[in-house]
């Protein structure tokens, strides 16, 4: 299972934004981009963004955006466009929902990870169940109605412990229920647009694959 494996702040200053790749660490003082806020490379500092920018350019870049957000390279993201494609309705919210729905990412919002790389990185360790069956296979899409919980053994480490007794919960959105007190979740319905990250702009993915 291919991954990125480089400097993830790296790719916030290729976007010019913070993408939030590291969780808690990009709301404090260490984040890459409050240091370096320009283009990584070695003209990055005296690079200047054009005046006007071409179609395929902010195609290219809104691609790139949503993909390094979800933590997916080209082939898996461009089966997950095939996909939206083929299910009714718009393309692009459809694209949205999948990756939405991928496992890692609703371990991510649910709360029991900081970041989708750190979700990703524990349902590789098969610390996840689905359905009360085991899954260490992060791309695995939740439908409505399935139940995510941590399971029993890894509730014992240290890291789940600590995650019990956070003063401070991130409220989940209101797609998924999460239950801190036994770490488990379920995914009530797909979510709404206005329920996704609205920095995403899901029309310029369409357009890049449809030139």
């Amino acid at each position: 299972m291919a991954r990125y494996n480089g400097p993830v702040c790296k790719l916030c200053r290729r976007e010019g934004e913070k993408l939030f790749l590291k969780g808690e660490r990009c709301f404090t003082p260490k984040c890459a981009m409050e240091k370096r806020a320009y283009p990584p490379g070695e003209h990055g500092r005296f690079s200047r963004r054009r005046s006007r920018e071409s179609d395929y350019s902010r195609q290219l870049r809104g691609k790139q955006k949503a993909k390094r957000i979800y933590g997916v390279l080209e082939r898996q993201f461009r089966r997950y466009f095939r996909e939206a494609q083929k299910r009714p309705g718009l393309t692009g919210l459809n694209l949205l929902k999948i990756l939405e729905s991928r496992l890692d990412n609703v371990v991510y919002r649910l709360g029991f990870a900081d970041s989708r790389n750190q979700a990703r990185q524990l349902v590789n360790h098969g610390h996840f169940m689905v359905n009360d069956r085991r899954n260490d296979v992060p791309s695995t899409l939740i439908k409505p109605g399935d139940v995510v919980a941590v399971k029993e053994n890894s509730k014992q480490t240290t890291f789940f412990k600590l995650l019990r007794q956070a003063e401070e919960v991130r409220t989940p959105p209101t797609w998924v229920e999460s239950n801190l007190s036994n770490l488990s979740g379920r995914v009530i319905r797909l979510p709404e647009r206005a329920e996704i990250d609205g920095n995403l702009n899901e029309q310029l993915i369409v357009e890049y694959y449809s030139r």
